[in-house]
């Protein structure tokens, strides 16, 4: 009689520690970066057209997008697994120490300041601050141009300030909620240009509705070298990512997503940098 109750105190117990398992293991990341069926967190942007967008039927398109789908499928994980999670600007540090998400692949430029929280591979991509005109603007052939001239920025970026301080100080500066926003004033004439990375501004014109309307000046006025955020101290989850990277420049991956996301734009962009090579 007593046998039978240590036997059945037994098996409860290992029925019970066998669920825990089973729940535990369930849509979590695979630490290891080997995939096996599991899923993958991701953070981008959703609301920049040609970098990270989600679409109105739910899909996900821009180049960012597709570098960290890149990325993901050679960590072992199919695009069916790849679970991505908005991140804005001032969420993503947070965001990867929290361990929200894997990693992060959206315009996210690397420097000094963010290096102290958490760890980048790449870069991946070179872009620069410039500014969009429209198509049949000719007034504007240099950034001393902007004095005088209504430059547009959205709330809370330092893009435009950055110009007035140390291109156009007679600039005059105008703050959008958005950059749709920015895009219908500088099509209805009320302001003169738009500013922030080249990247940015090439997926806002290459939009079908924006097709032809707009130009970028080609000014490059800084250099931002977008990276793939991690946590710190993950040194083989960035050799991983970065082997990804590298092997997606090499076999044309690379070239493909930056003419699908921004030929139509004319984007003028640099060729993919060396990794580790962080240009100043």
């Amino acid at each position: 009689m007593q046998l039978r109750k240590v036997t059945a105190a037994s098996a409860a117990v290992l029925a019970l520690a066998l669920t825990a398992t089973a729940c535990g293991s369930d849509d979590k990341d695979d630490a290891s970066g080997s995939g096996g069926g599991k899923k993958i967190t991701i953070g981008i942007k959703i609301d920049q057209p040609g970098i990270g967008l989600k679409t109105p039927d739910g899909k996900y398109t821009g180049f960012d997008v597709d570098v960290a789908t890149y990325v993901a499928k050679e960590l072992g994980y199919d695009a069916a697994n790849i679970e991505f999670k908005e991140t804005k600007s001032a969420d993503r540090e947070t965001s990867i120490e929290r361990g929200d998400v894997k990693f992060i692949a959206a315009s996210y430029s690397i420097n000094d300041e963010r290096l102290k929280k958490v760890d980048f591979a790449g870069p991946y991509l070179l872009a620069h601050q410039d500014i969009l005109v429209r198509a049949d603007d000719t007034s504007i052939k240099a950034p001393e141009d902007l004095n005088n001239k209504k430059l547009c920025s959205v709330t809370g970026s330092t893009s435009a300030q950055n110009v007035h301080d140390k291109l156009a100080p007679k600039a005059d500066l105008q703050e959008y909620g958005g950059y749709s926003e920015c895009l219908t004033g500088l099509e209805n004439e009320a302001v003169d240009a738009l500013t922030t990375d080249d990247s940015i501004l090439a997926g806002y014109a290459s939009q079908d509705t924006n097709k032809g309307k707009f130009k970028l000046a080609g000014f490059k006025m800084t250099n931002e070298n977008y990276g793939i955020g991690l946590k710190k101290g993950d040194a083989d989850l960035k050799k991983k990512i970065n082997d990804a990277l590298t092997k997606m420049v090499s076999d044309g991956s690379w070239d493909k997503a930056v003419k699908d996301n921004f030929g139509p734009a004319n984007y003028k962009n640099e060729p993919a940098p060396k990794i580790g090579n962080v240009v100043k």
